[in-house]
């Protein structure tokens, strides 16, 4: 089953549950692959790749992160509620996450096959780690790795 099917048929499980946050997490993830496929059409019909479905599922989790952060630093703790709920849906969505150590140990490959050896080397490395890593952690996570690494 694709993700577009999935997402259909768990959003008619989510209404029939009556569950408020899955349906508008459901709703925000259909909508932006809608958007998304719109935007690629070039006079018929477009269809997402798997890669492209996992960005925008990727960039809605981002945008209810920043949100959720956005939020406890203005004392809305009923909107963090609100986001972490969402962004716990929409995490389901996504391969499972890597471990730091696993990102370290990637990390330290790419580092010692492009030789690098100070923050100099940093752009190299981590256009090098977000190409293998892509999908599978958080770019904020991998910078700081690499950042620890490289100093």
């Amino acid at each position: 089953m694709g993700l577009k099917d999935q997402i259909n048929q768990d959003l008619k499980d989510a209404m029939k549950s009556g569950d408020k946050n899955k349906v508008n997490a459901v709703r925000a993830i259909r909508a932006a692959l809608l958007e998304k496929e719109v935007s690629l059409r070039v006079g018929g019909k477009a269809e997402l790749n798997e890669e492209q479905e996992l960005e925008v599922v990727m960039s809605l989790a981002k945008k209810r992160k920043d949100s959720i952060q956005q939020y406890q630093d203005a004392g809305r703790n009923d909107l963090v509620a609100t986001e972490q709920a969402e962004l716990a849906v929409i995490d389901a969505y996504l391969p499972a996450q890597m471990s730091d150590e696993e990102i370290r140990n990637v990390i330290q490959e790419i580092i010692t096959k492009a030789g690098a050896t100070s923050m100099k080397d940093m752009g190299k490395v981590m256009g090098a780690a977000m190409k293998q890593l892509k999908g599978k952690v958080d770019g904020g996570k991998v910078q700081e790795i690499v950042k620890s690494a490289l100093s």
